[in-house]
């Protein structure tokens, strides 16, 4: 249930700051503190200020003791994508309608841990997310076909691993990436195949590139995408 709420409260936060983040002009993530008493507050911006790494930080624009005020919802609303975060401390109806009017944010907590873990969480969705690659195979090639209208078609054998249709594949010439691209098509014989084992012979046709050379080596792989997090 909890991540669900975190999912929930973060996601509108992250759409809007989307655009922002294509352009890679947003580096920090701007909040104003409120709390109950000094300790608690103090306590949380030493927590946030050691929320950064070389993409992406807090910049705490205003901090204070006491209830959420019209001067922190202006202040939030003049600072472009801030974020109010009162601990102990919540909003009266009139400031809860003077935020819905100017499209100022306000998260309230009780507990310094969640407060922290929804900053990390906004903070890891305007991290750039971590592409891994995973090796699927190799194929020599061993002739090279022209076939009229559709291009070169690279007479293989799959030395290790599989071919797969639709993967992503590097073309390596005396151990020299010479292109980078996609399988458009892949044949047993004259049958179209999803994949071709290690041992068997295939015909392989690569989007776009009509270069291949006897001796060249395809390299099949595939790509994930993991959301990076702030420790």
């Amino acid at each position: 249930q909890r991540q669900k709420e975190l999912s929930k409260s973060t996601k509108v936060t992250i759409d809007e700051l989307s655009a922002k983040i294509a352009e890679g002009s947003l580096k920090s993530l701007p909040v104003i503190v409120k709390a109950d008493v000094a300790g608690s507050l103090e306590a949380i911006k030493a927590s946030l200020e050691k929320l950064r790494n070389d993409e992406v930080k807090v910049d705490i624009i205003h901090s204070g003791i006491g209830g959420i005020t019209q001067n922190d919802i202006a202040l939030a609303s003049a600072s472009e994508n801030c974020v109010i975060l009162g601990f102990n401390v919540r909003p009266t109806g009139e400031i809860k309608e003077l935020a819905k009017e100017r499209g100022a944010q306000i998260k309230t907590y009780n507990v310094i841990y969640n407060l922290i873990d929804d900053i990390k969480a906004l903070l890891s969705g305007l991290m750039s997310p971590i592409i891994s690659e995973e090796a699927l195979g190799q194929a020599e090639i061993r002739q090279v076909i022209n076939v009229p209208k559709i291009g070169q078609i690279a007479g293989c054998m799959v030395t290790d691993g599989l071919i797969a249709r639709g993967a992503k594949i590097r073309v390596i010439r005396e151990g020299v990436i010479v292109f980078e691209g996609n399988v458009s098509s892949l044949k047993r014989f004259k049958d179209d195949a999803k994949e071709v084992a290690k041992g068997f012979e295939c015909g392989v046709g690569i989007e776009g590139y009509d270069d291949m050379r006897v001796g060249d080596f395809i390299e099949s792989y595939k790509q994930k995408e993991e959301q990076a997090t702030i420790d």
